[in-house]
């Protein structure tokens, strides 16, 4: 299983900066030593912190969402212009250093040549072949609390989650919590690249709000319970649905820090 994982996570394509397509080979001529030289940095990151490969996957949805996959999450903030990194939906998100340290290694190489944006692609498909969006990384109270404490006029508590996790929730993160940190991890393989938030989900044990909505339509339902039951299923589904986010085209800029803008 393993090693299907690795050979599926290893065909996602990432952008190529100068054409309005997808490709495996762009930068075979240009930059022959790229992935190998991303590949490092993101396992030196996952050696010092295990939260990596998390990270890396969450700040590539996040980047290519906004305006397409430009990069434009990994700018700071300068004077009084905020960045997207430190606007609200964002502000957790870590481990830019990762790709700080890649864009060096890359530019050593190759100066001027590899975007910004196809660095932290790279970055994010070698997280996922070194360790599926939620199966990874933890979830602040913040991100959940509306579940577990005045859900709506009638009932404190979401009635979709079972009754022995909430209550787990809950002892987490109690009302009024100003424990910034607390929270908790999506499923109990925290580090593994599984299909088992999709079978917690089933037992009415998901975190968010959007992933219990997947329960709410036939169609969808199908499919949490088709990638619950088949890990192969799900790993297949991955690929293509990152492929696809990779194909929002976003900015061209080849920036020498990413930084900031050139």
């Amino acid at each position: 299983m393993a090693a299907t994982l690795v050979s599926l996570a290893l065909s996602i394509l990432f952008i190529s900066s100068s054409v309005n397509a997808l490709s495996l080979n762009y930068y075979d001529k240009t930059c022959p030593h790229l992935e190998s030289a991303v590949t490092d940095a993101v396992k030196y990151g996952i050696v010092n912190d295990k939260t990596v490969p998390a990270a890396l996957l969450r700040m590539h949805f996040h980047d290519c969402f906004i305006r397409g996959c430009d990069a434009s999450v990994l700018l700071d903030s300068k004077g009084n212009q905020t960045a997207e990194k430190d606007g609200p939906p964002n502000i957790s998100l870590h481990a830019f250093y990762v790709i700080d340290n890649a864009k060096k290694a890359v530019e050593e190489l190759c100066p001027g040549v590899v975007s910004c944006a196809d660095i932290l692609a790279l970055a994010a498909r070698d997280a996922v072949a070194l360790v599926r969006g939620h199966t990874l990384g933890f979830a602040h109270c913040s991100s959940f609390e509306n579940r577990i404490h005045n859900f709506n006029g009638s009932v404190d508590i979401d009635p979709s989650l079972k009754s022995t996790f909430a209550a787990t929730l809950r002892s987490i993160c109690p009302e009024h919590n100003k424990v910034r940190s607390a929270g908790t991890t999506l499923d109990s393989t925290t580090t593994a690249f599984d299909n088992a938030y999709y079978k917690l989900l089933l037992k009415g044990k998901s975190i968010f709000s959007s992933d219990e909505a997947l329960l709410s339509t036939p169609k969808t339902k199908a499919l949490v319970s088709k990638f619950a039951s088949s890990q192969e299923e799900f790993d297949k589904a991955f690929v293509k649905s990152m492929i696809k986010m990779s194909s929002l085209a976003g900015g061209q800029e080849i920036r020498l820090d990413c930084r900031r803008v050139r």
